[in-house]
């Protein structure tokens, strides 16, 4: 029987266990014996293993961080990296987000397209594949972490518990056609206390939630004589409010959200505000600390003037977005949030930020550091994936490089292909998350023929 065949004859049996783990809440809870993630998330996994060994398929459980089915024999092995985990609900839905309901052509709940629908689809296109009797010379291995959406923690365990590698792969976590690229991701704290002199003094400065959110509005308090201000309130600028106060002066910034791995789609207001602090009759440290950000970041979100406006031709330039920025009486935390392209490296830019930083008076209070992906486009898996993209879809496209990260960072030789394809609505982390039915069947038809021309 024809592969594409042997997925339609499982669509009912495919939408009853989707709609089953749909109704689990597996958003991360506080640990247990054999539930690392909370109870929930192993109940998820639990189930979907359930349905593996029901299926006919071995299934391995690795103390409730993740868990795999597999099928065939040989010595390599290609996988497909899925999650069940999922982020809180939250609000707005005109579903009951752990209802599973399905409503004119639709499937509806968290989790339908990040990463329940794509990695329950993947189980379901290894039992077609099995069924159709295609022969396969690699084992192929469907694996279900729990902790994607709160830093990978279960593929760090598998790694470090001898996890077999396999010789390629992919996660239905990212879009279509295939993510070759993903840039480095490196979130950074800097640190340090001022003493305040002089006629303006800095009270307190707060702006931006996250590192990876460019900041929409920022605030700060500076105490003053109220003759300097009256003056200082007269300042205009757009975007910008200066109010003198009973203690001084109250400054207000606006500026556009954006995520921050397109910073440039929004407008910083940190450094609008400290721009525009800059401008002003500040003295001593403080002085020297505001004009330093000034210049060095301001709103700028290529790194320039920061020394490390890097580029390459497959994922243009690197972003920097200033996430955060908090002053409470002369002591200063911040946060960036900077992406470097993919062929590029940690020590193309982190040691030079890092020394620029250090020359000013700061120090380095935390850093965290996704490294880079990247699989060139003549590599036999990008290659396999294009060839399977465009026979089963019948579009054309090339590989991508983003600036966000996928699971595909999480183990090696993975790269992303689907769930989304060109042009189809962003839905994952949102109100009334849901999946096409015929996209469902899409992907699975695609995981199937994927495996098959890696297995093969």
């Amino acid at each position: 029987m024809e592969l594409k065949e042997c997925v339609k004859r499982l669509e009912p049996a495919l939408l009853q266990c989707l709609q089953e783990n749909l109704r689990i809440p597996s958003v991360q809870g506080e640990p247990e014996p054999g539930a690392p993630y909370g109870s929930e998330v192993r109940r998820s996994l639990d189930h979907v293993l359930a349905a593996a060994k029901a299926l006919g398929f071995s299934t391995v459980n690795m103390d409730g961080q993740l868990g795999w089915c597999e099928y065939g024999s040989g010595e390599e092995m290609i996988a497909v990296l899925g999650h069940l985990d999922v982020v809180p609900a939250g609000d707005d839905w005109s579903f009951d987000p752990w209802g599973g309901e399905i409503r004119d052509g639709r499937i509806f709940g968290r989790g339908t397209m990040d990463d329940k629908g794509p990695s329950i689809a993947a189980l379901f296109a290894l039992a077609a594949l099995r069924d159709s009797g295609l022969p396969i010379r690699r084992r192929i291995r469907v694996l279900w972490g729990c902790n994607e959406e709160s830093g990978s923690a279960d593929m760090k365990y598998y790694l470090a518990h001898n996890g077999e590698i396999p010789v390629m792969g992919f996660t239905p976590d990212g879009e279509y056609p295939v993510i070759n690229g993903e840039k480095g991701i490196i979130n950074v704290t800097y640190a340090r206390e001022m003493d305040q002199v002089g006629d303006l003094r800095l009270i307190s400065l707060h702006g931006g939630t996250a590192p990876n959110v460019v900041p929409s509005s920022a605030c700060a308090k500076l105490a003053c004589s109220q003759e300097l201000a009256r003056r200082l309130a007269a300042l205009h600028a757009p975007k910008l409010r200066f109010t003198a106060t009973e203690y001084g002066l109250f400054v207000e910034a606006e500026g556009v959200s954006a995520h921050g791995s397109t910073p440039e789609l929004g407008e910083n207001a940190i450094g609008r505000l400290l721009l525009a602090l800059d401008t002003l009759p500040l003295e001593g440290e403080t002085k020297n600390v505001v004009h330093f950000l000034a210049q060095t970041l301001g709103m700028e979100t290529d790194g320039l003037s920061a020394g490390i406006a890097l580029s390459d031709e497959v994922s243009g330039k690197l972003t920097l977005n200033w996430g955060t920025l908090s002053i409470e009486n002369g002591s200063l935390q911040m946060k960036i949030n900077y992406r470097y392209p993919v062929t590029k490296s940690y020590e193309d830019c982190a040691p030079i930020l890092d020394g620029k930083f250090a020359a000013a008076g700061f120090t380095k209070a935390a850093e965290l550091h996704k490294a880079k992906l990247y699989v060139p486009e003549d590599s036999e898996l990008v290659t396999t994936l294009m060839k399977v993209y465009r026979e089963q879809s019948g579009l054309e496209g090339k590989p991508k490089s983003i600036g966000g990260g996928t699971y595909a960072k999480s183990l090696p030789n993975i790269v992303a292909f689907g769930p989304i394809f060109p042009g189809d609505e962003i839905r994952e982390h949102k109100p009334d998350e849901f999946l096409e039915l015929t996209r469902l069947m899409e992907n699975a038809q695609m995981i199937a023929a994927a495996m098959y021309e890696m297995a093969k």
